[in-house]
């Protein structure tokens, strides 16, 4: 009778990332487990090459929203002759805006890709929509400034989700340039909040004149 032959587990890692272990039973009967195993730098690879599709999804996204924001500030700047501060700092945000798309292409290009034609198109028109939506109402400028500053605070939480991504692949290229986004979006939406209160009031006092309160 032949004795039993005890193989001990095998332990480690192998070319193919998997783990065999055999051990013998009675006589001639063989069991063989195959235990799949990961690398651990399989592993890392995995998360970065999946935190670099996310990336670039989240930038061509926030691509997208520029030009959403260039579209909506536009079609407000041209209705605002009745609050002229308020029309300058949007005028002003429009070429900040179109800044931090083209940086939002270097940042694509450098990763050897590009913005969403699609994307863009369909914020745009999106964009429009919103505005034209608000041009009926006889508080316009209200509501406005109620949706930008909304607006404004997606765009923060955006970039701060961008610059959380670009770390987790070492893009060093994208710390740059979307902490400057960043501020810009963070400066505007400090304005806005410091302008509530006063358009408020302009469009109480227009419309108790009987003028035109809404833009």
């Amino acid at each position: 009778m032949r004795a039993p032959v005890n193989i001990p587990p095998v332990t480690g890692f192998d070319a193919d990332a998997a783990l065999v272990r055999e051990r013998a039973e009675m006589g001639e009967h063989f069991a063989t487990i195959v235990i799949p195993l990961r690398h651990p730098e399989t592993m890392e690879s995995t998360m970065a090459d999946k935190a670099k599709d996310i990336y670039i999804v989240g930038l061509r996204n926030q691509h997208a929203v520029e030009n959403q924001a260039v579209e909506l500030l536009e079609r407000q700047v041209g209705r605002l002759e009745n609050y002229p501060e308020m029309r300058e700092r949007m005028r002003l945000h429009i070429e900040e805006s179109k800044e931090q798309a083209r940086r939002l292409e270097e940042l694509l290009s450098s990763l050897g890709t590009s913005e969403s034609t699609l994307k863009d198109t369909m914020m745009s028109l999106a964009g429009n929509v919103m505005a034209i939506g608000h041009s009926t109402a006889t508080d316009e400028v209200v509501k406005n400034t109620f949706a930008n500053f909304a607006f404004e605070h997606y765009e923060i939480a955006a970039y701060k989700s961008l610059l959380v991504l670009a770390a987790s692949i070492s893009h060093a290229a994208g710390k740059s340039l979307l902490e400057t986004s960043l501020k810009e979006e963070q400066a505007m939406a400090d304005w806005i909040e410091q302008q509530i209160g006063a358009t408020t009031l302009r469009y109480v006092e227009r419309t108790a004149a009987g003028e035109t309160a809404g833009v």
